[in-house]
């Protein structure tokens, strides 16, 4: 019943993930991408403070000893993920950016192996590798050959950064504080809204930042809602009952989920080897989650 619950909730933030690539190509001249990774998580630190003080302030001793934690999985799982996903979104489609993040699984089976020398079977092995392949053929957009001359998108390139961050930040979950997941959920988007400042301030500096317009601000609540609330405790819940690497593994849902989304709200150009990678995709996660539910 544990991986049945784990299973919605898991499919949930996948959902509520592609939401976030399509929300960011809509951002685009609505509001500027660092403002966005700003107001998104400060406003989501109010909501989550709002609502569960009681559970906070009663877990506010071991918030603080667990200080040093919070604040570097909050900048990295939060706030440079979103950056990296906001600002590759400027130079390439939200059908790439979603999925590219069927990479995340490869990461943390990666970082678990050699970090603690937690055990994967070769049906895993098996499944990410397929994912990571179809990873790079969106990155090459169908022609691996501009691989190996470096010849990548920017954003896809930056997006592999943000794929990179986010699995090792999936990973060091485990030693997250012993607190009730309003109280870690607030440590973390505070975290994030701090450390996301100086990338606001640096796109004032710069001219490049845009204040939202009606069409922002409503991108702005739609990011503060699913993406950021309710997927993260969605994730966070789902690595608790199931473990991180079978956890992991249900993010090659999102680009799915961005995909059908991307196509029926941005009308992006669906290409033969984005078909291709979403097999691979799928493939992957059927194979390893296969064995890992009957391990």
């Amino acid at each position: 019943m544990s991986a049945r619950i784990a299973y919605i909730l898991l499919f949930l933030t996948c959902l509520f993930w592609g939401g976030n690539s399509v929300a960011g190509k809509l951002a685009v001249g609505n509001v500027s991408p660092m403002l966005l990774t700003t107001l998104r998580w400060g406003l989501a630190f109010v909501i989550l403070l709002a609502l569960g003080w009681p559970r906070i302030r009663a877990d506010l001793p071991k918030l603080r000893a667990s200080w040093l934690f919070l604040l570097v999985a909050g900048m990295f799982g939060f706030t440079v993920f979103t950056v990296a996903l906001y600002g590759a979104l400027l130079f390439t489609t939200a059908v790439n950016t979603s999925i590219e993040q069927a990479a995340i699984p490869m990461v943390i089976f990666l970082a678990n192996f050699l970090l603690f020398g937690l055990r994967v079977t070769a049906t895993q092995v098996l499944g990410f590798f397929i994912s990571i392949a179809g990873v790079l053929v969106v990155a090459s957009h169908g022609d691996p050959s501009r691989l190996l001359a470096l010849d990548v998108n920017v954003g896809d390139a930056i997006m592999l950064v943000a794929v990179l961050v986010y699995g090792l930040y999936s990973v060091v979950l485990r030693w997250k504080p012993q607190v009730h997941w309003q109280s870690l959920m607030a440590g973390l988007t505070f975290s994030a809204f701090v450390t996301s400042v100086p990338f606001a301030l640096a796109e004032a500096a710069s001219g490049g930042m845009i204040l939202p317009n009606a069409t922002g601000w409503g991108i702005v609540a739609f990011t503060v809602v699913f993406p950021s609330i309710l997927s993260q405790i969605f994730y966070i819940r789902g690595i608790e009952l199931i473990g991180s690497n079978r956890a992991g593994l249900f993010i090659n849902l999102v680009p799915i989920c961005g995909t059908l989304l991307s196509l029926a709200i941005l009308r992006e150009q669906f290409h033969l080897y984005h078909a291709v990678a979403l097999g691979m995709a799928l493939g992957g996660i059927w194979l390893a989650e296969r064995r890992a539910a009957s391990a």
